[in-house]
């Protein structure tokens, strides 16, 4: 099915992609079209970055106790005082 583009400013950015990139303004919008579907489509490693995220939130929930063992008492920027 034909795509005909009524905004004359797309037609003008198509026209200029084309030109810089050396493609046909056919392959210029498919590349960028086909360059948009990749970022909108998720990543396999997205599932393990959620999961790594929830487990560090579960750390970040670990209240902070005293070392029975430490002998130093550490400030605010992990130093001893």
């Amino acid at each position: 099915m034909p795509l005909q583009i009524a905004n004359p400013a797309v037609v003008a950015k198509v026209e200029q992609l084309a030109r810089t990139t050396g493609l046909s303004k056919t392959a210029a919008v498919e590349k960028a079209v086909d360059a948009m579907l990749q970022e909108q489509r998720p990543s396999p490693r997205d599932g393990e970055w959620a999961r790594l995220r929830a487990i560090l939130a579960q750390i970040d929930r670990i209240p902070d106790l005293p070392s029975q063992v430490d002998p130093f008492d550490w400030d605010e920027h992990g130093l001893p005082r």
